[in-house]
């Protein structure tokens, strides 16, 4: 009987989002899941089968036959399959732009594959080894192969290292046989160690556990876990993991960045061996198969990993938990953007699992939906762990007025009572983290004389001076020039750097503490592979005092000995022109506050600022969330700002500042046709209109926007599906995306 495959081309494209009907040739198998080669047009293309049927209603004549299959197994599971199409409706995106998500992007193309090794092993045992020994008396090295090889097999290369072509030798005499055999590459194979005790769990940490284990036999749950910084919620989460492998079912783990996966690799290999794998970009193109393999093939049962881990390929599920679930980095910034949290929710509920979103400053949609009134459908249930373990108290917050500091004749970046703390930290033999969310030596560079800013010629933003390199980077384009000597605008030699960085901080603290050893972590030092492990490891060891970084280490280590911590300029992000900018600020500083005193020594945190009457600062200060998330919610309410409305954006980008701002107008234009005839959609409109984007020129490309605010309700998402359909239009000379309630507005 003749079958039928229904093929999604691997391209990304409009024109050919839909199903396309192959033959399958007699005599190969196929079942969804599969990628394929088929023919397309006038070449050849991968694809998805999405469906196997025994009948079609084409012409015959004009189906052509599957050419080849890419894997002898689904690579994407049945479940994955339903979960790329629902992406592709809250997304609106292509239905092989949720598939690609489901493997390693190096599948396609060819691009990786199974690592192998020659492997070689004895054809000759007992006395048959003897004679052999004693017939190569006069050849030493294939005598010390042989003698290698009656301890086990050993690869050829390693053979060959010993004595080269002693192992060929011998294969041709017959006293050994050479095999090809696949080798699994390891991400942080140096983590592996013996596995680690279970610590005895306190009240707070039980009570979660049993909890959330309750709900995991029943069919699962929705938990929102908010625990104190320190306050053990890692704990919490392998105990539940442990009770779901019991039950035959795996686990998906996934941390905000990068900088934390070493450390929770290395929390889950000492508690759950072999069990565990790890997936994120970082990894090699060998390492992400291979971690892969082991989860399809059933090997691996726990998944840690950054976002993209959440579509790790487990068939049974019974916990999903996004640790630090407030970090917008699970928000993809490419398309699909898809929110790791809602596909986390997605597959949670497919599988009947616990979900479980734990944080010490969840985000304010979030923590909504753990108060009375919301809906049953989006619910949360709150757990709250609110001490530290072992009873250890939260660290000492001392707010420094920075203004103050000035008028005693301070300019230094650093106050008098944090050189004072830092000198007092070090002489005790303790360890500090210097916190200050912007890279580089100095923000900007400018002329004294006609106020003159070194701009990128490809972005609207100014440069900043990096010292290493003594060059202008555009942290934008990645674009770099030399500093001028002179003012390109007025010639005069007042060029000034203003503002701080990084590497500025790094520099004063060497100077002010030459003794101490100081280590820095930001993108700049963070691009080499394994490069957040090296520093993390070095300064967990004790060799290096101080460690100076960006956000990068404001979450989730766990530093024993870190007893300070400095946060150097508290408002960099609190001005940002962005509604969230205040709750991220509080995010920030509670989240790095949480890094000091974590063990048997009491912490303090020193918190500089200009504004310290700021109500995000004051509560931060204090490590009130539940103050704060009142506040807020007060702000957001009054200002008409998400959870209580939906912003969104057809963002117009081109060469020609002109195309862009022609095809924002008309985009304008259509869109007021549009609900000029549904007058039930202008009621929840609030705000709608074309303008510049306030980043406005990005990588040498013009941005216009049109811009949209609505209420919160039902009509928003029809909405969005005709600005999906707005999208959709083509511009001559420019490209139009669309973004709903992206992670910033610039």
């Amino acid at each position: 009987m003749t079958e039928y495959a229904e093929v999604i081309v691997d391209l990304s494209s409009e024109q050919v989002d839909r199903l396309f009907t192959y033959r399958v040739p007699e005599g190969m198998r196929l079942t969804p899941g599969q990628r394929v080669e088929v023919p397309f047009r006038t070449k050849s293309l991968e694809g998805f089968v999405i469906d196997i049927r025994d009948k079609t209603e084409l012409d015959e004549k004009v189906i052509r036959p599957v050419l080849r299959v890419l894997e002898d197994y689904p690579a994407v599971l049945p479940e994955l399959i339903e979960l790329a199409q629902w992406m592709k409706k809250r997304y609106h995106c292509n239905l092989v732009d949720g598939l690609r998500q489901m493997i390693p992007a190096q599948m396609r193309g060819g691009r990786v594959r199974e690592k192998t090794v020659d492997m070689a092993a004895l054809l000759v045992k007992g006395e048959a080894l003897e004679a052999a020994m004693a017939a190569n008396a006069r050849a030493p090295k294939r005598q010390e192969v042989l003698r290698l090889l009656a301890e086990g097999p050993k690869p050829v290369p390693f053979l060959n290292s010993v004595a080269p072509g002693a192992a060929k030798k011998l294969a041709e005499m017959g006293l050994i046989g050479i095999t090809e055999s696949g080798v699994r590459r390891t991400p942080y194979a140096a983590l592996e160690g013996g596995l680690a005790p279970d610590p005895e769990l306190m009240p707070a940490q039980k009570a979660a556990v049993e909890r959330i284990g309750a709900a995991l036999e029943n069919g699962g749950g929705r938990f929102l876990l908010h625990g104190v910084t320190g306050s053990g919620k890692t704990e919490v989460y392998i105990r539940v993991i442990r009770q779901a492998l019991a039950s035959g079912r795996g686990a998906i783990i996934l941390v905000p960045e990068i900088s934390l996966t070493p450390q929770m690799v290395d929390w889950f290999r000492r508690r759950f061996g072999g069990d565990a794998a790890v997936l994120h970009s970082r990894l090699s193109a060998g390492e992400r198969f291979d971690e892969w393999r082991r989860i399809r093939s059933g090997e691996a049962k726990v998944v840690i990993g950054a976002r993209s881990a959440v579509f790790a390929p487990l068939e049974r599920i019974g916990v999903v938990i996004v640790d630090e679930e407030h970090e917008s980095s699970y928000i993809s910034d490419k398309r699909p953007r898809y929110d790791a949290r809602e596909v986390a929710r997605w597959r949670a509920d497919r599988h009947g699992a616990a979900l479980i979103l734990g944080s010490a400053t969840p985000s304010i949609a979030t923590y909504m939906r753990a108060m009375p009134g919301v809906k049953p459908v989006n619910r949360l249930e709150l757990i709250e762990m609110n001490e530290r373990v072992k009873g250890r108290a939260l660290p000492e917050v001392q707010v420094v007025d920075m203004r103050d500091e000035l008028v005693r004749g301070n300019k230094s970046i650093f106050s008098a009572a944090l050189m004072s703390a830092m000198q007092e930290t070090l002489d005790a033999g303790r360890q500090a983290i210097l916190f200050i969310n912007r890279r580089g030596y100095s923000t900007f560079v400018s002329c004294r004389a006609c106020g003159y800013v070194e701009r990128c010629n490809q972005c609207d933003v100014s440069m900043t001076y990096h010292q290493a390199d003594g060059m202008l980077h555009c942290h934008y384009c990645g674009d770099m020039r030399l500093p001028p000597k002179l003012c390109p605008q007025c010639g005069s030699r007042f060029i000034k750097y203003f503002g701080t960085g990084t590497q500025k901080v790094e520099e004063e603290v060497r100077s002010l503490f030459p003794q101490a050893k100081t280590l820095r972590m930001d993108v700049d030092t963070t691009g080499a592979k394994d490069a957040h492990e090296t520093i993390l490891s070095a300064f967990r060891r004790g060799e290096a005092q101080v460690l100076v970084g960006t956000q990068m280490i404001a979450k989730g280590l766990d530093f024993p000995n870190v007893t300070l911590v400095g946060v150097v300029a508290a408002d960099l992000s609190l001005h940002v022109p962005d509604y969230r900018s205040v709750e991220r600020t509080f995010q920030l500083i509670t989240q790095v506050a949480g890094r000091a005193g974590r063990a048997e020594y009491p912490g303090k945190v020193i918190l500089q600022t200009y504004d310290p009457e700021h109500y995000g600062i004051e509560l931060a200060a204090k490590q009130d969330y539940r103050a704060f998330y009142f506040k807020e919610v007060t702000m957001r309410r009054r200002g008409l700002y998400p959870p209580f409305t939906v912003l969104a954006r057809l963002l117009v980008s081109s060469k020609s500042e002109e195309t862009a701002r022609a095809a924002a107008l008309d985009l304008e234009a259509r869109f007021n046709e549009l609900l000029d005839s549904r007058p039930d959609w202008r009621r929840d409109v609030v705000q709608m209109r074309a303008l510049e984007a306030p980043l406005k020129t990005l990588r040498g490309e013009a941005r216009w926007q049109v811009f949209i605010k609505m209420y919160a309700r039902p009509s928003a998402d029809e909405v969005i599906s005709q600005m999906e359909a707005l999208e959709r239009l083509e511009f001559e000379g420019a490209r139009v995306e669309l973004e709903v309630n992206p992670n910033a507005m610039l």
